[in-house]
Order: structure tokens, then sequence, then C-alpha cells
């Protein structure tokens, strides 16, 4: 146990460190992209992943703390991943902190959980439904980062942080596309659920079903809108952030409901 709380805490730290390393030249307006900070960030990644597999034996504990952390664990990676592709230093500003604090509750603050026993098709099903959400809290943190761009250039607030920003468009072009890989993963969510899970419209899953039925509606009109109308701005932001936000009351605000609130096994 000993091990495992310091592994925790030295990933916590990579995090953190990353972050800053990533923050200082958005303050500064130098290098928009510190490669250091995506070493530390890599680093912070696999004990991370490696402290989840150790404390949870390579199974998949989806209560609600030990969930919170592999999701942010899985946004990290990502968000790396997207960083080598279309850098975008900002994000990880906002990534690897949060990651560290779910950490942080995982390893100090959750009760201990053991994970539940599933079939290989209920662990496709979540590992899809894993990524999708995923993907798409990276496109929510895009749009809040294209949101402060806007507010930024429409009030000739032209700071250092703005220079190191990549130009306004790619950060369309990468939220666009974002939301078309999530949207594709939570239409696999959705089929593997209807093919997989028995009983999909249960008690302790009807909610989650309809509020994913919600968001994948409200990503898909936003995907038509961007190609039927050309929907771009503030019309993009606001329609990501509440699909996101009905996403994540489907994954995790029920979840909290029947483990917080009414102690209930999911």
């Amino acid at each position: 146990m000993a091990a495992i709380v310091f592994f925790a805490l030295l990933a916590i730290v990579l995090y953190l460190t990353a972050a800053t390393a990533l923050a200082r030249p958005l303050l500064s307006g130098g290098q928009p992209l510190n490669r250091s900070a995506l070493v530390l960030a890599g680093s912070a990644v696999a004990i991370h992943a490696g402290t989840l597999l150790s404390v949870h034996r390579g199974s998949l504990d989806l209560h609600f703390f030990s969930a919170l952390s592999l999701v942010a664990c899985v946004v990290s990676a990502l968000t790396l991943v997207v960083n080598i592709w279309r850098p975008v230093a900002a994000l990880g500003v906002i990534v690897f902190p949060l990651t560290a604090l779910l950490l942080g509750l995982d390893t100090f603050a959750a009760p201990i959980t053991s994970p539940l026993p599933m079939e290989w098709q209920i662990k496709l099903h979540v590992t899809v439904a894993l990524l999708a959400f995923s993907v798409l809290s990276i496109a929510a943190a895009l749009a809040i980062l294209l949101a402060v761009q806007e507010r930024a250039l429409r009030h000739r607030q032209f700071g250092p942080w703005l220079r190191a920003l990549p130009p306004l468009t790619l950060t369309e072009t990468l939220l666009f596309r974002l939301i078309g890989a999530g949207f594709l993963l939570l239409t696999l969510t959705l089929l593997t659920g209807v093919l997989f899970v028995d009983n999909l419209f249960g008690q302790h899953l009807i909610h989650k079903t309809v509020l994913s039925i919600i968001a994948w509606l409200v990503f898909g009109t936003l995907l038509y809108g961007r190609w039927r109308h050309g929907w771009r701005g503030r019309s993009a932001v606001n329609l990501t952030l509440v699909g996101m936000g009905v996403l994540l009351l489907a994954f995790f605000g029920t979840k909290a409901v029947l483990e917080l609130i009414l102690h209930r096994t999911p």
C-alpha cells in the first residue's frame, strides 16, 4: 500500500510539474509547446496507469472514484496524442491538474473497492464508452479554449498567452474532428449497450441510457449543423458544452447518486 501511495504522489507531482512547464510559455509568449513537459506528462500517465493496474489487479473498477481516475488517465493520454499531432499546450494546462486532483481523490479519499466481475462483451462496451467520454472531454476543453480565444480577439486583448496559442481556425478544426470521433464512439457505445447489456432499461440504467441518447442527439445536431449550415464559434462552443454536460450526468451523475448518496452498488 505504501508503494502505491508513493507512486500516486509521484504521478501527481509529475502532472502538476508538466502543467506548470506548459503554462510558463503561455504567460511569457515564448515557445508554444514545451517538449520536456510532454515527457513529464507521459511519465505521469505511465505511472498513473501502472498504479491503477496494480490497485485493481488489471481489472476494470467502475466504482465512482476509481472510474473518475481511470477516465482522467485516459484523457491525459489522449491529450498527449493530440499535442503530438497538433500542439495545443493550453490543453495540458487544463487537463493535467484536473487529472492530478482526481488521482489524489481516488488514492487518499475514496473507500477501498473491488472490481465487479464482467463478461468480455460488457468490458468491450465499457471500453468503448470510456474512449467516447474521454475524446468528448478533450473536445469540451478545446471548446472552452476556443471561447476564451474568441472573447480575447473580440475585445482586442492581445496578450502573450494569446500569441502562443494555435490560430483560431486550427483550434476549431481540431474541435470538430474530436467531436466527430467522439460521436462515432458514442454511437458504438449505444449499439454495444443494446447488443450486450441485459435489461438495458433496468433500475440502474434507465437514467444513464436516456441521458446518453440526449447527448448523442446534441452532438449529432452539432455535426449536422456544421456540415449543412457551417455552424461555428459560439454556437459550436455552447452545444459542445451542453452535450458534454449531459454526458457527464449520464456517466457520473447517476453513479454519484447511487454510490455516494444512496450507498448502492452499481
